[in-house]
């Protein structure tokens, strides 16, 4: 039951955290949280039940990256699929996402039928 995941949104800009999930809600994925920074995420995700995170790379106090390590590193989180977004296309960080354990990657701006895709493939490749 696709639909009924739980989506935690990570990003320092509010207006960004609102676009995605209106396009996650307007992809058929209406349960979503959001956390402004990787602290706050990572403390979401430690006491909620989440399923999917999409968080931005460049924030303040804890980035994407860190975030990430620290969800692979935990055992109740490292089963986690993360999609990672940003505003630059650099293939280094691209590379470090995916050895990170990233589950994609989407550079912004992108379109709803962008964020849709990379979120139906995750979640075929996953088997979910």
């Amino acid at each position: 039951m696709a639909n009924a995941l739980r989506f935690l949104i990570v990003d320092d800009f509010s207006t960004m955290r609102r676009i995605v999930r209106n396009l996650l809600k307007e992809s058929g994925y209406s349960e979503a949280d959001e956390a402004e920074d990787g602290v706050a995420a990572l403390n979401k995700l430690r006491n909620s039940k989440f399923d999917f995170v999409v968080t931005d790379i460049n924030m303040p106090n804890m980035n994407g990256f860190q975030l990430l390590a620290e969800i692979k590193q935990d055992e109740k989180l490292k089963h986690l699929p993360v999609l990672m977004v940003t505003a630059e296309a650099r293939k280094e960080d691209i590379v470090a996402a995916a050895q990170g354990g990233a589950a994609g990657y989407i550079v912004k701006p992108f379109t709803k039928a962008t964020l849709e895709e990379k979120v139906a493939n995750i979640l075929k490749k996953l088997g979910m």
